[in-house]
C-alpha cells in the first residue's frame, strides 16, 4: 500500500502515474483517447462502464489492455442466446467424495468483459446485477464475496439489432459510463493498419499494482467537494425529470422519463476523479460538465417528439448544461 505525507502529495503522484498509464496504454491502443479517460475514472470511482461501437473499434483489445497494466486478473464472457446464469457465476458439482462443491465461474475475476451483453436473455443478463451492486454472488444459497477491485465493462453493438435483448433500465443505470466509440480519424486508421498488419506486436507493462488501485480508489472518495458543485450535479439530474419541480422546459418537451439518485452520485464522484486527472485537488462545475454526458445518456429516456424532431439524447443533455 502506498503513503503519503497527505492526500495533496498522493494526487500529485496520481497524476504521474495516470499520465505514465495511459501512455502505456496508448502504445497499444491508437486514438480513443476520451474512451480510455472515462474507462478509467469508471475504475478509480469503483463503476462499471457500458461501451457502445461497431465491431473492429478495439473494445476488446482495450479491455486486455487495461488488465495488463493495471496487473488484474481478466476474464471475457461472450454473451450468447444460449448463456445460462451457471456460465457467468459458477455451478456445484457432485465431487468424487460425494460431497458437492462450488465451481467458479469468469464472474471471479477483478475486470469483467461482458463481450455484446444484450445478445443474452434478461435471466442471464440479470446474473451481472448482483455482483454489479453488491460485488458478490449467491450460488445455491451461500454468498460469495468478489475480490476488489472489481470492475465490469460491458459492449454492444448499436446498428444489429435482431436477436438482441435490451438492457433494462434497472440494469442500465448500474453502469456508471455508457461510452460511446467513434470511427478513428484518417492518420489513426493509418497507425493502426501499420501496427496491425505487421509483425510488430507490444506486450504492456503493469503500471498500477492492485494495492495503489485500491488506495486511489479511496482517494476519489475523500476528495473534498464545495456545496455549489454538489447542489449543481443534483440539479442537472434533477432537470432530466419531466413533470418535476426543477424539470428542464426539453426534458418536459422531449422526455419521457429522467435520471435517478445514482445519477447525481456518479456525476459528483466522476467530477472528482475528473479533477484528479487534471491535478486540481477539489472538483468544479466544469468537471461535472465533463463527465455528465457519459453518465446521464443512458439514464434519459427520449419520447416519441424527439425521435420526430431528430433531438439527440446527447443534444438535450448538453443544453441542461447550459
Amino acid at each position: 500500500m502506498p503513503t503519503y505525507k497527505n492526500d495533496v502529495e498522493a494526487i500529485d503522484d496520481f497524476v504521474k502515474k495516470y499520465t505514465t498509464l495511459t501512455k502505456e496504454i496508448n502504445k497499444v491502443i491508437v486514438g480513443q483517447n476520451d474512451v480510455i479517460k472515462d474507462v478509467l475514472i469508471s475504475i478509480f470511482c469503483k463503476g462499471h462502464c457500458l461501451l457502445v461501437g461497431v465491431p473492429g473499434l478495439a473494445k476488446t483489445l482495450l479491455v486486455n489492455t487495461l488488465s495488463q497494466v493495471l496487473g488484474l486478473k481478466y476474464s471475457r464472457i461472450q454473451f450468447t442466446p444460449d448463456l445460462m446464469p451457471s456460465d457467468i457465476i459458477g455451478s456445484e458439482i457432485l465431487g468424487e467424495d460425494r460431497h458437492f462443491k462450488f465451481i467458479k465461474g469468469p464472474i471471479f475475476a477483478n475486470i469483467i468483459l461482458a463481450d455484446e451483453i444484450n445478445r443474452t436473455p434478461p435471466k442471464t443478463q440479470s446474473a451481472l446485477l448482483e455482483a454489479m451492486q453488491e460485488h458478490s454472488i449467491t450460488a445455491a444459497g451461500k454468498r460469495y464475496e468478489l475480490e476488489e477491485p472489481f470492475f465490469v465493462l460491458a459492449t454492444q453493438n448499436p446498428i444489429e439489432q435482431e436477436g438482441t435483448y435490451p438492457l433494462p433500465e434497472a440494469q442500465l443505470d448500474r453502469f456508471m459510463f455508457n461510452v460511446w466509440l467513434d470511427y478513428p480519424s484518417f492518420s489513426e486508421e493509418v497507425n493502426v493498419i501499420k501496427n496491425t498488419t505487421s509483425d510488430h506486436s507490444y506486450k504492456p507493462q503493469v503500471i498500477l499494482n492492485r494495492e495503489e488501485i485500491l488506495f486511489f480508489q479511496d482517494l476519489v472518495r475523500r476528495i473534498p467537494v464545495s456545496d455549489n458543485v454538489i447542489e449543481y450535479a443534483v440539479k442537472l439530474a434533477a432537470k432530466t425529470r419531466p413533470t418535476k419541480e426543477h424539470a428542464h422546459k426539453m426534458a418536459n418537451e422531449y422526455l419521457s422519463w429522467g435520471a435517478g439518485p445514482r445519477a447525481s452520485q456518479n456525476l459528483v464522484l466522476g467530477a472528482k476523479c475528473h479533477a484528479m486527472i487534471n491535478g486540481k485537488y477539489s472538483p468544479d462545475i466544469v468537471d461535472v460538465q465533463a463527465v455528465s454526458q457519459a453518465i446521464l445518456r443512458h439514464r434519459i429516456v427520449r419520447n416519441y417528439k424527439a425521435e420526430a424532431d431528430n433531438i439527440a439524447v446527447e443534444d438535450i443533455i448538453l443544453e441542461l448544461t447550459k
